[in-house]
């Protein structure tokens, strides 16, 4: 969930250990400056409808946070570490949902 996309996990490739009567020549090891493997496109194109979906529910999320913390500080209690850092919290998830929602990169698709 987000705007970068989920990868699977790909399955791991072990050499097998070299023979006895091979030569011992070393693998040559590839430039400094050259380029290795072009960059794997996301597994998901992230759609304007996901990141709405998701964005909402975080914002959602965020504020029913923020407003479980504020509950008792409305009844007079006053509040301790523990709520100021629920509400820090709270405030933080929604973010989240906002950065999803406006995708600063605009590295997510419009889905036709």
């Amino acid at each position: 969930m987000g705007s970068f996309g989920s990868k699977l996990f790909e399955p791991v490739k072990v050499a097998a250990p070299p023979e006895v009567s091979s030569p011992a020549k070393p693998a040559p090891l590839a430039a400094p400056g050259a380029p290795t493997s072009p960059e794997q496109a996301p597994v998901f194109n992230n759609c304007w409808s996901c990141r709405v979906l998701s964005g909402s529910g975080l914002i959602g999320a965020g504020g029913y946070v923020y407003w479980v913390a504020r509950k008792p500080m409305k009844l007079g209690y006053p509040p301790g570490p523990g709520t100021i850092t629920q509400m820090v919290i709270g405030i933080s998830i929604a973010c989240w949902g906002v950065i999803i929602l406006s995708d600063p990169k605009g590295k997510a698709i419009r889905a036709a």
